[in-house]
Protein backbone atom coordinates (compact mmCIF):
# COMPACT_ATOMS: atom_id res chain seq x y z
CA UNK A 1 0.00 0.00 0.00
CA UNK A 2 1.41 3.48 -1.12
CA UNK A 3 1.14 5.56 1.87
CA UNK A 4 1.91 9.39 1.61
CA UNK A 5 5.28 10.47 2.72
CA UNK A 6 4.13 12.35 5.97
CA UNK A 7 1.96 9.38 6.72
CA UNK A 8 4.28 6.38 6.47
CA UNK A 9 6.31 7.26 9.29
CA UNK A 10 5.92 4.16 12.64
CA UNK A 11 4.00 7.85 14.53
CA UNK A 12 1.77 8.34 11.84
CA UNK A 13 0.16 4.64 11.10
CA UNK A 14 0.00 4.50 15.19
CA UNK A 15 -1.80 7.10 15.62
CA UNK A 16 -4.44 6.67 12.49
CA UNK A 17 -4.80 2.90 14.30
CA UNK A 18 -6.06 4.64 17.27
CA UNK A 19 -8.08 7.23 15.56
CA UNK A 20 -9.75 4.46 13.00
CA UNK A 21 -9.91 2.15 16.36
CA UNK A 22 -12.04 4.49 18.14
CA UNK A 23 -14.23 5.78 15.39
CA UNK A 24 -15.16 1.90 14.52
CA UNK A 25 -15.50 1.56 18.12
CA UNK A 26 -18.28 4.21 17.77
CA UNK A 27 -19.61 2.85 14.72
CA UNK A 28 -19.89 -0.10 16.33
CA UNK A 29 -21.45 0.65 19.43
CA UNK A 30 -24.18 3.11 17.29
CA UNK A 31 -24.92 -0.15 15.29
CA UNK A 32 -25.51 -2.72 18.01
CA UNK A 33 -27.36 -0.25 19.99
CA UNK A 34 -29.74 0.47 16.63
CA UNK A 35 -30.11 -3.29 16.22
CA UNK A 36 -30.97 -3.72 20.09
CA UNK A 37 -33.32 -1.30 19.98
CA UNK A 38 -34.96 -2.49 16.34
CA UNK A 39 -35.25 -6.07 17.72
CA UNK A 40 -35.75 -4.27 21.10
CA UNK A 41 -38.65 -2.60 20.52
CA UNK A 42 -39.64 -3.55 17.24
CA UNK A 43 -43.25 -4.30 18.48
CA UNK A 44 -44.28 -1.16 19.52
CA UNK A 45 -47.25 0.07 18.36
CA UNK A 46 -46.01 3.43 16.73
CA UNK A 47 -42.47 5.06 15.90
CA UNK A 48 -42.44 7.03 19.95
CA UNK A 49 -40.46 3.97 21.07
CA UNK A 50 -38.14 3.74 18.20
CA UNK A 51 -34.55 5.10 18.43
CA UNK A 52 -33.90 8.04 16.60
CA UNK A 53 -30.14 9.33 14.83
CA UNK A 54 -30.10 13.16 14.98
CA UNK A 55 -27.06 14.97 13.49
CA UNK A 56 -25.91 18.32 13.10
CA UNK A 57 -22.83 19.70 12.42
CA UNK A 58 -21.20 19.47 15.94
CA UNK A 59 -22.58 16.24 16.82
CA UNK A 60 -23.83 12.88 16.07
CA UNK A 61 -26.49 11.42 18.67
CA UNK A 62 -28.35 7.91 18.88
CA UNK A 63 -31.39 8.32 21.04
CA UNK A 64 -34.16 6.25 22.34
CA UNK A 65 -37.21 7.84 23.62
CA UNK A 66 -37.54 4.72 26.17
CA UNK A 67 -34.54 4.07 27.24
CA UNK A 68 -32.87 7.85 27.30
CA UNK A 69 -33.75 8.99 31.03
CA UNK A 70 -33.03 12.52 30.35
CA UNK A 71 -35.49 12.42 28.06
CA UNK A 72 -38.45 10.50 29.65
CA UNK A 73 -38.28 12.39 32.63
CA UNK A 74 -38.55 15.77 30.77
CA UNK A 75 -41.81 14.02 29.37
CA UNK A 76 -43.04 12.68 32.81
CA UNK A 77 -42.67 16.01 34.71
CA UNK A 78 -44.51 17.95 31.91
CA UNK A 79 -47.19 15.48 32.40
CA UNK A 80 -47.20 16.09 36.12
CA UNK A 81 -47.02 19.94 35.75
CA UNK A 82 -49.62 19.80 33.23
CA UNK A 83 -51.89 17.83 35.42
CA UNK A 84 -51.18 19.25 38.75
CA UNK A 85 -51.84 22.59 37.40
CA UNK A 86 -55.25 21.87 35.77
CA UNK A 87 -58.88 21.91 37.32
CA UNK A 88 -59.48 18.10 38.54
CA UNK A 89 -62.46 18.46 36.17
CA UNK A 90 -59.91 18.98 33.36
CA UNK A 91 -57.19 16.63 34.74
CA UNK A 92 -58.61 12.74 33.63
CA UNK A 93 -58.82 14.45 29.53
CA UNK A 94 -55.59 15.43 29.91
CA UNK A 95 -54.02 11.97 31.34
CA UNK A 96 -55.88 10.34 28.81
CA UNK A 97 -54.59 12.80 25.35
CA UNK A 98 -50.84 12.35 27.19
CA UNK A 99 -51.36 8.40 26.94
CA UNK A 100 -48.86 6.80 24.71
CA UNK A 101 -48.26 2.91 23.92
CA UNK A 102 -44.52 2.89 25.27
CA UNK A 103 -45.97 5.07 28.54
CA UNK A 104 -49.22 4.41 29.96
CA UNK A 105 -50.48 7.16 32.40
CA UNK A 106 -53.72 7.08 34.63
CA UNK A 107 -55.12 8.79 37.15
CA UNK A 108 -55.97 7.82 40.88
CA UNK A 109 -55.53 4.41 39.75
CA UNK A 110 -56.36 2.31 43.39
CA UNK A 111 -53.34 0.71 44.71
CA UNK A 112 -52.66 -2.93 43.62
CA UNK A 113 -50.75 -5.77 45.85
CA UNK A 114 -47.90 -5.79 43.40
CA UNK A 115 -45.15 -8.39 43.89
CA UNK A 116 -42.62 -5.45 43.77
CA UNK A 117 -39.01 -5.87 42.60
CA UNK A 118 -35.54 -4.24 44.17
CA UNK A 119 -35.46 -0.41 42.08
CA UNK A 120 -32.08 -0.75 40.35
CA UNK A 121 -30.04 2.30 39.64
CA UNK A 122 -30.98 2.98 36.19
CA UNK A 123 -34.90 3.77 37.43
CA UNK A 124 -33.97 5.25 40.32
CA UNK A 125 -31.75 7.80 38.39
CA UNK A 126 -35.36 8.27 36.22
CA UNK A 127 -36.75 9.60 39.36
CA UNK A 128 -34.56 11.42 40.99
CA UNK A 129 -34.20 13.10 37.52
CA UNK A 130 -38.12 13.75 37.69
CA UNK A 131 -38.19 15.14 41.22
CA UNK A 132 -35.27 17.23 40.73
CA UNK A 133 -37.45 19.04 37.20
CA UNK A 134 -40.75 19.02 40.14
CA UNK A 135 -39.01 20.51 42.88
CA UNK A 136 -39.93 24.31 41.89
CA UNK A 137 -43.63 23.48 42.05
CA UNK A 138 -44.86 24.43 45.51
CA UNK A 139 -46.54 22.59 47.26
CA UNK A 140 -43.87 19.78 46.62
CA UNK A 141 -44.61 16.70 44.74
CA UNK A 142 -43.27 13.67 45.46
CA UNK A 143 -42.08 10.86 43.18
CA UNK A 144 -41.05 7.22 43.69
CA UNK A 145 -40.46 3.86 41.23
CA UNK A 146 -41.00 0.43 41.36
CA UNK A 147 -40.81 -2.62 38.82
CA UNK A 148 -43.00 -4.84 38.01
CA UNK A 149 -43.13 -8.71 37.47
CA UNK A 150 -44.57 -9.74 34.26
CA UNK A 151 -46.91 -12.49 36.05
CA UNK A 152 -48.74 -9.65 37.79
CA UNK A 153 -51.30 -7.93 35.85
CA UNK A 154 -53.85 -5.25 36.88
CA UNK A 155 -57.49 -5.37 36.38
CA UNK A 156 -57.06 -1.48 35.58
CA UNK A 157 -58.26 -1.68 31.66
CA UNK A 158 -54.65 -0.91 30.78
CA UNK A 159 -53.18 -2.82 27.97
CA UNK A 160 -50.01 -4.30 29.15
CA UNK A 161 -49.40 -6.51 26.35
CA UNK A 162 -45.83 -4.44 26.28
CA UNK A 163 -44.85 -5.64 29.82
CA UNK A 164 -42.10 -7.74 30.02
CA UNK A 165 -39.98 -9.70 32.90
CA UNK A 166 -36.98 -7.50 32.67
CA UNK A 167 -37.99 -4.22 33.01
CA UNK A 168 -41.53 -3.00 33.44
CA UNK A 169 -40.87 0.13 35.38
CA UNK A 170 -43.50 2.22 37.82
CA UNK A 171 -43.22 6.01 38.28
CA UNK A 172 -45.75 7.36 40.78
CA UNK A 173 -46.17 11.14 41.85
CA UNK A 174 -48.34 11.99 44.66
CA UNK A 175 -49.83 15.72 44.17
CA UNK A 176 -51.06 18.04 46.68
CA UNK A 177 -54.66 16.95 46.79
CA UNK A 178 -54.04 13.38 47.06
CA UNK A 179 -54.08 12.06 44.04
CA UNK A 180 -51.73 9.80 42.67
CA UNK A 181 -50.86 10.00 38.60
CA UNK A 182 -48.94 7.03 37.36
CA UNK A 183 -46.50 6.39 34.92
CA UNK A 184 -46.05 2.31 33.78
CA UNK A 185 -42.85 2.03 31.28
CA UNK A 186 -42.90 -1.31 29.39
CA UNK A 187 -39.38 -2.79 28.75
CA UNK A 188 -37.34 0.44 30.25
CA UNK A 189 -33.65 -0.52 30.82
CA UNK A 190 -32.67 -2.37 33.76
CA UNK A 191 -29.23 -1.85 35.13
CA UNK A 192 -27.19 1.43 34.96
CA UNK A 193 -24.69 2.83 31.93
CA UNK A 194 -25.65 0.19 29.52
CA UNK A 195 -25.13 2.42 26.66
CA UNK A 196 -21.82 2.96 28.27
CA UNK A 197 -21.21 -0.43 28.85
CA UNK A 198 -21.75 -1.01 25.34
CA UNK A 199 -19.65 1.49 24.11
CA UNK A 200 -16.66 0.81 26.16
CA UNK A 201 -16.75 -2.88 24.97
CA UNK A 202 -17.28 -1.90 21.56
CA UNK A 203 -14.50 0.10 21.95
CA UNK A 204 -12.06 -1.88 23.33
CA UNK A 205 -13.09 -5.02 21.07
CA UNK A 206 -12.84 -2.91 17.72
CA UNK A 207 -9.39 -1.54 19.27
CA UNK A 208 -7.65 -4.99 20.10
CA UNK A 209 -8.49 -5.82 16.55
CA UNK A 210 -7.13 -2.66 15.16
CA UNK A 211 -4.37 -2.94 17.62
CA UNK A 212 -3.35 -6.30 16.52
CA UNK A 213 -3.91 -5.86 12.90
CA UNK A 214 -1.82 -2.75 12.65
CA UNK A 215 1.03 -4.68 15.13
CA UNK A 216 1.19 -7.54 12.70
CA UNK A 217 1.25 -4.99 9.63
CA UNK A 218 4.28 -3.32 11.18
CA UNK A 219 5.98 -6.21 12.71
CA UNK A 220 5.86 -7.95 9.05
CA UNK A 221 8.70 -6.03 7.48
CA UNK A 222 10.75 -5.31 10.78
CA UNK A 223 10.43 -9.54 10.94
CA UNK A 224 11.80 -9.48 7.32
CA UNK A 225 14.68 -6.96 8.05
CA UNK A 226 15.99 -8.79 10.87
CA UNK A 227 16.22 -11.72 9.38
CA UNK A 228 17.18 -10.43 6.01
CA UNK A 229 20.01 -8.61 8.41
CA UNK A 230 20.80 -11.78 10.10
CA UNK A 231 21.45 -13.67 6.57
CA UNK A 232 23.77 -10.68 5.58
CA UNK A 233 26.35 -11.26 8.44
CA UNK A 234 26.94 -15.16 6.89
CA UNK A 235 26.23 -14.45 3.47
CA UNK A 236 27.24 -11.29 1.59
CA UNK A 237 26.47 -12.52 -1.61
CA UNK A 238 22.96 -12.30 -0.55
CA UNK A 239 20.49 -10.10 -2.71
CA UNK A 240 19.58 -7.10 -1.26
CA UNK A 241 16.57 -6.18 1.07
CA UNK A 242 13.62 -5.26 -0.33
CA UNK A 243 12.64 -1.62 0.60
CA UNK A 244 9.43 -1.42 2.33
CA UNK A 245 7.57 -0.87 5.43
CA UNK A 246 7.62 2.80 7.43
CA UNK A 247 9.79 5.78 6.47
CA UNK A 248 11.90 5.02 9.39
CA UNK A 249 12.22 1.11 8.29
CA UNK A 250 13.23 1.54 4.86
CA UNK A 251 15.88 4.66 5.78
CA UNK A 252 17.29 1.79 7.47
CA UNK A 253 16.90 -0.93 4.86
CA UNK A 254 18.68 1.33 2.29
CA UNK A 255 21.60 2.35 4.80
CA UNK A 256 22.01 -1.28 4.99
CA UNK A 257 21.82 -2.22 1.09
CA UNK A 258 24.48 0.43 1.31
CA UNK A 259 26.89 -0.93 3.78
CA UNK A 260 26.17 -4.45 2.16
CA UNK A 261 27.40 -2.98 -1.28
CA UNK A 262 30.45 -1.20 0.32
CA UNK A 263 31.67 -4.85 1.95
CA UNK A 264 31.25 -6.80 -0.99
CA UNK A 265 33.16 -3.76 -2.73
CA UNK A 266 35.65 -4.03 -0.34
CA UNK A 267 36.28 -7.92 -0.30
CA UNK A 268 36.47 -7.77 -3.83
CA UNK A 269 39.31 -5.36 -3.77
CA UNK A 270 41.08 -7.36 -1.21
CA UNK A 271 40.96 -10.56 -2.99
CA UNK A 272 42.21 -8.30 -6.55
CA UNK A 273 45.21 -7.49 -4.56
CA UNK A 274 45.78 -10.73 -2.81
CA UNK A 275 45.78 -12.11 -5.93
CA UNK A 276 47.60 -9.63 -7.76
CA UNK A 277 50.72 -9.47 -5.54
CA UNK A 278 50.81 -13.34 -5.29
CA UNK A 279 50.85 -13.03 -8.49
CA UNK A 280 53.50 -10.44 -9.26
CA UNK A 281 56.06 -12.11 -7.08
CA UNK A 282 56.58 -15.17 -9.28
CA UNK A 283 58.39 -13.40 -11.59
CA UNK A 284 61.27 -12.13 -9.19
CA UNK A 285 60.80 -15.46 -7.23
CA UNK A 286 61.83 -17.48 -10.51
CA UNK A 287 64.64 -14.71 -11.46
CA UNK A 288 66.11 -15.58 -7.87
CA UNK A 289 65.97 -18.84 -8.46
CA UNK A 290 67.65 -18.93 -11.87
CA UNK A 291 70.19 -16.58 -10.07
CA UNK A 292 70.35 -19.75 -7.02
CA UNK A 293 71.61 -22.36 -9.40
CA UNK A 294 74.75 -19.44 -10.23
CA UNK A 295 75.69 -20.65 -6.74
CA UNK A 296 78.94 -22.33 -6.31
CA UNK A 297 78.35 -23.16 -2.59
CA UNK A 298 75.91 -26.47 -2.32
CA UNK A 299 74.80 -25.37 1.47
CA UNK A 300 73.97 -22.12 0.15
CA UNK A 301 72.34 -23.27 -2.40
CA UNK A 302 70.21 -25.62 -0.56
CA UNK A 303 69.44 -22.99 2.06
CA UNK A 304 68.39 -20.41 -0.87
CA UNK A 305 65.98 -23.52 -2.80
CA UNK A 306 64.57 -24.18 0.86
CA UNK A 307 63.63 -20.72 1.12
CA UNK A 308 62.18 -19.90 -2.37
CA UNK A 309 59.90 -23.09 -1.96
CA UNK A 310 59.06 -21.82 1.04
CA UNK A 311 57.86 -18.33 -0.19
CA UNK A 312 56.18 -20.70 -2.94
CA UNK A 313 54.09 -22.78 -0.72
CA UNK A 314 52.93 -19.03 0.70
CA UNK A 315 51.74 -17.81 -2.76
CA UNK A 316 50.10 -20.58 -3.93
CA UNK A 317 48.38 -21.23 -1.27
CA UNK A 318 47.24 -17.43 -0.93
CA UNK A 319 46.01 -17.63 -4.84
CA UNK A 320 43.99 -20.07 -3.70
CA UNK A 321 42.30 -18.69 -1.51
CA UNK A 322 42.17 -15.79 -3.46
CA UNK A 323 40.39 -17.90 -6.29
CA UNK A 324 38.34 -19.65 -4.22
CA UNK A 325 37.21 -16.82 -2.71
CA UNK A 326 36.85 -14.93 -5.94
CA UNK A 327 34.68 -17.43 -7.43
CA UNK A 328 31.64 -16.49 -5.08
CA UNK A 329 30.35 -20.02 -5.05
CA UNK A 330 26.49 -19.83 -4.43
CA UNK A 331 25.46 -21.61 -1.54
CA UNK A 332 23.77 -24.89 -1.63
CA UNK A 333 22.50 -27.71 0.07
CA UNK A 334 24.92 -30.12 1.01
CA UNK A 335 25.75 -33.72 3.11
CA UNK A 336 28.23 -32.80 5.39
CA UNK A 337 29.09 -36.60 6.34
CA UNK A 338 29.58 -37.08 2.83
CA UNK A 339 32.00 -33.97 1.99
CA UNK A 340 34.52 -34.63 5.27
CA UNK A 341 34.43 -38.12 4.45
CA UNK A 342 35.72 -37.33 0.59
CA UNK A 343 37.94 -35.07 2.41
CA UNK A 344 39.59 -37.91 4.44
CA UNK A 345 39.87 -40.53 1.35
CA UNK A 346 41.78 -38.00 0.05
CA UNK A 347 43.91 -37.71 2.63
CA UNK A 348 44.62 -40.88 3.69
CA UNK A 349 45.31 -41.39 -0.51
CA UNK A 350 48.31 -39.59 0.23
CA UNK A 351 49.33 -41.57 3.14
CA UNK A 352 48.18 -39.61 5.75
CA UNK A 353 46.65 -41.34 8.91
CA UNK A 354 43.14 -40.27 9.24
CA UNK A 355 39.93 -42.63 11.35
CA UNK A 356 36.33 -40.97 10.38
CA UNK A 357 33.39 -42.14 12.52
CA UNK A 358 31.38 -41.81 9.32
CA UNK A 359 28.00 -40.07 9.40
CA UNK A 360 25.14 -39.07 6.40
CA UNK A 361 21.99 -37.42 6.53
CA UNK A 362 23.79 -33.78 8.14
CA UNK A 363 22.57 -31.59 5.48
CA UNK A 364 24.22 -27.55 5.74
CA UNK A 365 23.55 -24.78 3.61
CA UNK A 366 27.04 -23.73 2.69
CA UNK A 367 29.76 -23.24 -0.03
CA UNK A 368 30.79 -27.00 -0.12
CA UNK A 369 34.36 -25.81 -2.29
CA UNK A 370 35.27 -23.17 0.93
CA UNK A 371 34.45 -25.89 3.25
CA UNK A 372 35.92 -28.05 2.04
CA UNK A 373 39.08 -26.48 1.95
CA UNK A 374 38.77 -25.51 5.87
CA UNK A 375 38.00 -29.08 6.70
CA UNK A 376 41.39 -30.51 4.87
CA UNK A 377 43.67 -27.38 6.35
CA UNK A 378 42.43 -29.02 10.14
CA UNK A 379 43.33 -32.71 9.19
CA UNK A 380 46.44 -31.60 7.50
CA UNK A 381 47.60 -29.92 10.63
CA UNK A 382 46.66 -33.10 12.59
CA UNK A 383 48.23 -35.59 10.29
CA UNK A 384 51.42 -33.40 10.26
CA UNK A 385 51.53 -32.10 13.85
CA UNK A 386 49.44 -35.13 15.43
CA UNK A 387 50.43 -37.79 14.00
CA UNK A 388 47.13 -38.41 12.95
CA UNK A 389 43.64 -37.43 13.26
CA UNK A 390 40.06 -38.89 14.32
CA UNK A 391 37.11 -36.64 12.78
CA UNK A 392 33.81 -37.17 13.87
CA UNK A 393 30.60 -34.70 13.28
CA UNK A 394 28.61 -33.84 16.05
CA UNK A 395 24.86 -32.73 15.16
CA UNK A 396 22.64 -30.32 17.72
CA UNK A 397 19.35 -28.32 17.44
CA UNK A 398 20.57 -25.80 15.36
CA UNK A 399 24.49 -26.68 14.79
CA UNK A 400 26.62 -29.03 13.67
CA UNK A 401 30.50 -29.16 14.77
CA UNK A 402 33.42 -30.86 13.38
CA UNK A 403 35.65 -32.29 15.79
CA UNK A 404 38.83 -33.06 14.58
CA UNK A 405 41.79 -34.76 17.54
CA UNK A 406 45.32 -35.65 17.11
CA UNK A 407 47.61 -37.59 19.36
CA UNK A 408 50.18 -34.23 19.09
CA UNK A 409 52.28 -32.13 21.98
CA UNK A 410 48.99 -29.94 22.17
CA UNK A 411 49.01 -26.15 21.79
CA UNK A 412 50.01 -23.94 25.22
CA UNK A 413 46.39 -22.15 25.42
CA UNK A 414 48.08 -18.69 25.48
CA UNK A 415 49.01 -19.07 21.90
CA UNK A 416 45.98 -21.25 20.60
CA UNK A 417 44.44 -17.71 19.47
CA UNK A 418 47.52 -16.45 18.32
CA UNK A 419 47.80 -19.57 15.52
CA UNK A 420 45.04 -18.18 13.83
CA UNK A 421 47.09 -15.30 12.61
CA UNK A 422 47.88 -15.44 8.86
CA UNK A 423 51.42 -16.63 8.45
CA UNK A 424 51.66 -17.07 12.19
CA UNK A 425 53.90 -20.70 12.71
CA UNK A 426 54.73 -21.82 15.92
CA UNK A 427 58.99 -22.47 16.59
CA UNK A 428 58.16 -26.69 16.64
CA UNK A 429 56.22 -25.97 13.08
CA UNK A 430 59.36 -24.87 11.46
CA UNK A 431 60.65 -28.74 11.05
CA UNK A 432 62.03 -28.36 7.42
CA UNK A 433 60.18 -31.84 7.35
CA UNK A 434 57.03 -30.99 7.73
CA UNK A 435 56.57 -26.82 7.09
CA UNK A 436 54.08 -24.90 6.73
CA UNK A 437 53.13 -21.18 5.22
CA UNK A 438 50.80 -20.26 8.69
CA UNK A 439 47.73 -20.09 6.57
CA UNK A 440 45.72 -23.31 7.49
CA UNK A 441 44.15 -22.02 10.62
CA UNK A 442 43.62 -18.59 9.47
CA UNK A 443 41.81 -19.80 5.97
CA UNK A 444 39.80 -22.35 8.32
CA UNK A 445 38.31 -19.35 10.84
CA UNK A 446 37.85 -17.26 7.85
CA UNK A 447 35.58 -20.02 5.93
CA UNK A 448 33.61 -20.94 8.87
CA UNK A 449 32.67 -17.42 10.10
CA UNK A 450 31.82 -16.42 6.57
CA UNK A 451 29.16 -19.23 7.16
CA UNK A 452 28.31 -17.93 10.51
CA UNK A 453 30.12 -20.43 12.38
CA UNK A 454 33.59 -20.46 14.04
CA UNK A 455 36.85 -22.77 14.42
CA UNK A 456 38.34 -22.85 17.69
CA UNK A 457 41.09 -25.30 19.36
CA UNK A 458 41.51 -27.12 22.87
CA UNK A 459 44.05 -29.32 24.46
CA UNK A 460 42.67 -32.49 24.90
CA UNK A 461 42.69 -34.19 28.76
CA UNK A 462 44.09 -37.36 27.82
CA UNK A 463 46.61 -35.53 25.60
CA UNK A 464 46.89 -33.73 22.12
CA UNK A 465 44.64 -30.92 20.62
CA UNK A 466 41.15 -30.91 19.38
CA UNK A 467 40.11 -28.81 16.63
CA UNK A 468 36.00 -27.47 16.48
CA UNK A 469 34.87 -26.41 13.41
CA UNK A 470 31.35 -25.21 13.73
CA UNK A 471 28.67 -24.48 11.39
CA UNK A 472 24.86 -23.40 11.20
CA UNK A 473 22.33 -25.71 10.05
CA UNK A 474 19.72 -23.60 9.30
Amino acid sequence: MIMPAGLNSIAARIAIAIVLAITLGLLAAIGLGLAANYYGYGQAKDDSARTHVMISRSNFTVISSRGNAMMLSGRIAVIVRSVASAPQSKQQSIVAGVAEPDMQVSLDVPAQPYAVRAVDENLDRLRQLVQIQLETMSPPISVSARRVPVDDRRNDGLDHSDLTSSGTAVIEAALWDGRRITFTIADYPMGSGNGLILLLISIALVAGLVSIWTARHLAAPIREFSNAAERLGTDLTAPPLVVRGPQELRATIRAVNCMQHRLQRFLEDRTQMLAAISHDLRAPLARLRLRAELIGDDEQQRKMFSDLEAMNAMIESTLAFAQDDARQEPRTLVDLGVLVGDVCEDVEDTGGKVSYSEGRGIDVRCRPALVRRAVANLIDNAVKYGGGARVKIVQDINRVVITVDDDGPGIPPEEQERVFAPFYRREPARDPGRAGVGLGLSIARTVAREHGGDVTLKNRDSGGLSALLELPTL
